[in-house]
């Protein structure tokens, strides 16, 4: 089966994060069924009932995958492997979007204060300057962490406050920058002019978030989402938050919260979060509803 997968993924015209998640469904299906069995309705069954735990939209990404890899190799009829994927998964439909705004908004505070209040000691930490401007990038931009990570110097036009990123699907999206974040980019950038002389990489490609750690040396490297992620979580206990009480994705849920909460426009909080369907953006509608202000009105009103 080994080969029949690479076969199929060596002709998928897809973006290398899809090709990934395709690989990496298609090896659990190969270690569920066996590396010797056959594409065969059964197999398929057995498969869907192994990842019933997954969540909804893991459950997706692992069906579409083996039911193109069947479909390249002509196994089984696709009507009988569409029965048998509404027959095995239950469609949970989008939940609500929840997470804890206070939490979120007491690090935005935290690090806009830090930001604001740069003191030559704080200016002599990249690490603390770029893990600053990078929460308050995300909160302001709506950018995932991923792509954050992938943003280059010369992606922003500092003029506009905006840039041209290739988001999720590979498609191409302005992104705006709030002043507030600008200052906190150009706070960090000014104080890695230190380092930036000692690379040979063009200034605009330097990546705009690097690491500063001892193994990076003096050197620009990019930085991964894993080690962004650990360094936030820090900043995130420095604020006197528990690091489980803020998840990375929370900062792009307050975005889209607060867009909707200024103007109550769901398709303008769609085109700001970039959402391909306003059906994800409908997941936020539960802020600031004409429910909760009718409840305010009957049971807060001042007397």
């Amino acid at each position: 089966m080994k080969t029949k997968i690479k076969d199929f993924l060596d002709t998928l015209d897809r973006s290398p994060r899809t090709i990934s998640a395709y690989r990496f469904a298609l090896n659990r299906f190969m270690q569920i069924v066996g590396e010797d069995a056959e594409l065969s309705l059964d197999a398929y069954k057995k498969f869907l009932v192994a990842i019933k735990s997954k969540s909804p939209s893991t459950k997706g990404i692992f069906g579409t995958a083996v039911r193109q890899f069947y479909a390249f190799h002509k196994a089984c009829n696709p009507y009988e492997l569409k029965d048998a994927t509404k027959h095995y998964t239950r469609n949970q439909g989008k939940r609500i979007t929840n997470f804890n705004r206070e939490a979120v908004e007491k690090v935005i505070v935290y690090c806009e204060a830090l930001n604001m209040g740069a003191s030559a000691s704080l200016s002599a930490n990249l690490e603390a300057l770029r893990d600053r401007a990078f929460v308050l990038t995300l909160v302001d931009t709506g950018l995932r962490i991923s792509e954050a990570c992938a943003l280059k110097r010369g992606d922003i036009d500092w003029m506009e406050g905006r840039a041209i990123i290739i988001g999720k699907g590979d498609k191409q999206a302005v992104i705006r920058f709030s002043t507030r974040s600008l200052e906190a980019l150009k706070a960090y950038l000014h104080a890695r002019a230190v380092v930036d002389p000692n690379s040979r990489i063009p200034l605009g490609s330097q990546p705009l978030f690097a690491r500063h750690d001892i193994r990076a040396s003096k050197k620009i490297r990019p930085i991964t989402t894993g080690g962004m992620w650990k360094a936030i979580k820090s900043r995130i206990e420095e604020a006197g938050v528990g690091r489980n009480e803020v998840r990375i994705h929370d900062f792009r849920h307050y975005f889209v919260t607060m867009t909707y909460l200024a103007k109550g426009n769901l398709k303008l909080s769609q085109e700001l979060a970039r959402h391909e369907s306003i059906t994800t953006t409908n997941r936020y509608a539960h802020f600031g509803s004409e429910a909760d202000k009718a409840y305010d009105e009957i049971f807060n009103k001042k007397k």
